[in-house]
């Protein structure tokens, strides 16, 4: 008896539903639309980035972007939109409140595991492409529902901010050091599909942290995380092909044809590369630089691509803001990794890359010293 109320239940809501898409054949065409699982359309065609700024800042615009373009898009933050910048998104809308549902904006609180696991929920309900920030380092909070979202292939876009020791007033546990060796881990772990069950990236600057947040639109297979700069950047040189970001590590404008060292990094590790290669310049040493936003994205690539940026038996030097293991799968046996093997120390971010060597002249010593050997 209850078996044939429920399908006179049903019955009777497929029939509303049938009605109400005739009445609304736009309305229904976009809930299929929002429904089906496909990246959205976006038009990127407008956004123009601050050059020399940070990474984060330049998140927000792309989410900016998003927020007048991505209707379905809900973005969320634990406690920090001012500094994580997913403020970017709420300008364009407003917080969802318990009795308001119009806005786009989700204020978790700090309750960063819950924060994110609410947004693998609304994804799993359909409809509904979620995005969600805080700092890096609370990346550690949210690791249950990462690890659940690439279990599930659940398309959710992580937007961290404060990457590294440059936190600096804040201190040393607000400062991530280990945290990008744990996400990056889980571009070499397959999910059942076959994939890489994150895709991870740290952009090198302004402008290809909008290559990123592209990919990352793109991307409805598997989570995305990002990672953001809390300080400015500089750029890299002008004309550099921003697109070749697409293909996880590329060779960043003004590199030597003919190299005597490779030098690779990620994030604003990359344009602290550019700045030491003036300085072995004026040695006479020539220089390749090559910047590597997902080690995962890279090691996709074709064989003959992956030789062509980084040549088996070439000299590779990295330079790592966290750990060394950061870059050792890419400098090879025979290469060298800077990087930070400490915790980081309370200090304004500028004193701390002096002491702790994230300058020009540590990146000439250090090269230096590496060909020497």
């Amino acid at each position: 008896k209850r078996n044939t109320e429920l399908r006179e239940i049903v019955k009777a809501r497929h029939a509303e539903e049938e009605a109400w898409r005739k009445q609304n054949p736009e309305l229904a065409a976009k809930m299929d639309d929002w429904f089906s699982g496909n990246a959205p359309k976006v038009d990127w065609s407008a956004l123009v980035q601050k050059r020399d700024g940070a990474t984060r800042a330049a998140s927000a615009a792309c989410l900016g972007v998003l927020s007048e373009q991505v209707e379905n898009m809900v973005v969320s933050s634990a406690d920090l939109c001012n500094s994580d910048k997913t403020d970017g998104f709420l300008k364009h809308t407003h917080n969802l409140q318990a009795d308001d549902f119009s806005g786009a904006f989700f204020q978790a609180g700090v309750a960063e595991l819950s924060m994110a696991c609410i947004c693998i929920g609304m994804y799993l309900h359909g409809g509904v492409i979620p995005a969600c920030g805080t700092f890096f380092v609370f990346s550690d909070y949210m690791k249950p529902a990462v690890r659940m979202a690439a279990l599930m292939r659940v398309p959710i876009k992580f937007i961290w901010t404060h990457d590294a020791f440059r936190v600096g007033e804040d201190g040393p546990t607000h400062e991530p050091v280990e945290q990008e060796a744990q996400i990056r881990l889980m571009e070499k772990l397959k999910n059942h599909k076959g994939e890489d069950s994150v895709r991870v990236f740290r952009p090198a600057d302004v402008d290809e942290a909008t290559v990123c947040w592209k990919m990352a639109m793109e991307n409805m297979s598997t989570p995305t995380a990002l990672i953001f700069s809390r300080q400015n950047i500089t750029s890299l040189p002008e004309g550099n092909n921003y697109e070749e970001a697409r293909k996880g590590a590329y060779i960043v404008e003004g590199s030597d044809t003919d190299f005597d060292v490779i030098l690779v990094a990620s994030g604003s590790e990359v344009s602290t590369l550019v700045a030491g290669t003036e300085l072995l310049r004026k040695d006479g040493i020539k220089v390749r630089v090559v910047s590597v936003p997902s080690e995962g994205l890279f090691r996709n690539q074709s064989k003959e691509y992956q030789e062509s940026i980084l040549p088996a038996g070439s000299k590779i030097f990295g330079l790592t803001a966290g750990l060394p293991v950061n870059l050792q799968g890419l400098v090879g046996a025979n290469g060298m990794v800077y990087g930070l093997e400490s915790f980081g120390f309370s200090a304004p971010y500028k004193v701390l890359d002096e002491k702790l060597g994230f300058n020009a002249q540590n990146v000439y010593n250090q090269v230096k010293n590496f060909l020497s050997k």
